[in-house]
């Protein structure tokens, strides 16, 4: 896997530069049948450890021309200090360019942790970077009750804010209902409001959390949890649910949580966050602090909130069932072209390059199987 990876990336980078093997890998269908090639299976979680770690070991700064930070557990968080002694050794990268690569590493984390509330927890997480400070990041959550993961793409590129529709893909099993998306554009009033609460009384922000949450265990009164859920789920998903008997499921995403650190809320009234980024940027503010400025936003001011799961196959290509529209065939196929001549041009045996080619045709054909 080592010699295949290394030799598929120099033939890429060869032709066609740094830049875009990034935006191949940023990619996450051409990720996915990277992996395949690779040796793994199509719809395996563990394509994404293992693909990075290959890389890991594979990619060589004098002949790709990329580095390769972060990794599994422990590892991920090891970017703050991997980024600085790789840019430094191997591109002479000004402080300023540094400095861009160790922020986009801490807010691609931040951003899929805190503020897309989609219920996996980051556990893996690796950033790719060139001699220009172009970057990619790659990163993996865990769903503790299915153990089932989704795999998060990012590119400099495509980020014109860390808090705005940054992703170039999100690939998952399943969408997941009522995921607080504060990074939609439909939360940008939420957002506003979220920077006025954090940077205004502390006092006011306690009581309107209170007010909430003492509504919420009111059991003789209807909560404001029942009469959003009736007002906001989008029909489908009531029909979908109309014989579950139990619909504590369907209400229990709008409960303040229980715990809040107000050292948290002191701090971002301290710094005074300008803009959304910036509030989520402060150090502290976690999954908590979002989804409370986020409920008092939409429950008390009326800025509603996306509850929509962004996960989606890819930008590039669209999904089988029609998000974020059909696949676009051509397109599709040029990537895979794309791969194919990858591995023809590799300098590796005949027959490795055969089951390469094999495993590549296996994958684009159960990409198109009808369900």
């Amino acid at each position: 896997m080592i010699t295949l990876s290394h030799a598929i990336s120099k033939v890429i980078v060869d032709e066609y530069g740094e830049h875009e093997f990034l935006r191949r890998l940023a990619d996450p269908l051409w990720f996915q049948a990277f992996g395949c090639v690779l040796g793994f299976d199509w719809h395996s979680s563990g394509v994404t450890t293992v693909v990075t770690g290959v890389l890991k070991q594979s990619l060589k700064e004098d002949v790709q021309g990329i580095s390769i930070a972060g990794g599994k557990g422990k590892k991920s968080t090891a970017t703050k200090n991997d980024i600085p002694r790789l840019a430094e050794k191997h591109y002479n990268l000004s402080s300023a360019k540094i400095d861009n690569l160790l922020y986009a590493s801490k807010m691609a984390a931040k951003i899929d942790n805190a503020t897309v509330q989609d219920g996996y927890s980051l556990y893996h997480h690796v950033i790719l970077f060139d001699e220009e400070g172009n970057w990619t990041v790659v990163q993996q959550g865990m769903n503790p009750h299915d153990r089932m993961a989704r795999r998060y793409h990012w590119i400099s590129d495509n980020v014109k804010s860390f808090v705005s529709e940054p992703h170039t893909g999100i690939i998952s099993k399943c969408k997941i209902p009522n995921t607080l998306n504060m990074t939609s554009i439909d939360s940008e009033e939420n957002k506003k409001i979220c920077v006025e609460l954090a940077t205004g009384s502390i006092n006011n922000l306690k009581s309107s959390i209170y007010k909430i949450a003492s509504t919420n265990n009111r059991k003789e009164e209807k909560t404001l949890d029942g009469w959003i859920m009736t007002d906001n789920l989008d029909s489908e998903y009531k029909v979908n649910n109309n014989n579950n008997k139990n619909n504590d499921c369907l209400t229990e995403h709008y409960e303040m949580p229980r715990r809040l650190d107000w050292n948290v809320f002191r701090r971002a009234y301290d710094v005074q966050p300008q803009n959304y980024e910036q509030l989520v940027s402060i150090s502290g503010v976690g999954p908590a602090a979002i989804r409370a400025l986020s409920l008092i936003g939409e429950i008390i001011f009326g800025t509603k909130a996306s509850w929509q799961d962004p996960v989606k196959y890819n930008f590039a290509h669209g999904g089988k069932d029609g998000v974020p529209y059909p696949i676009a065939r051509k397109t599709y196929d040029k990537s895979i072209n794309y791969l194919s001549s990858a591995i023809e041009g590799a300098e590796i045996e005949r027959d490795q390059r055969i089951r390469s080619l094999k495993k590549l045709a296996k994958f684009t054909a159960r990409m198109f199987i009808q369900d």
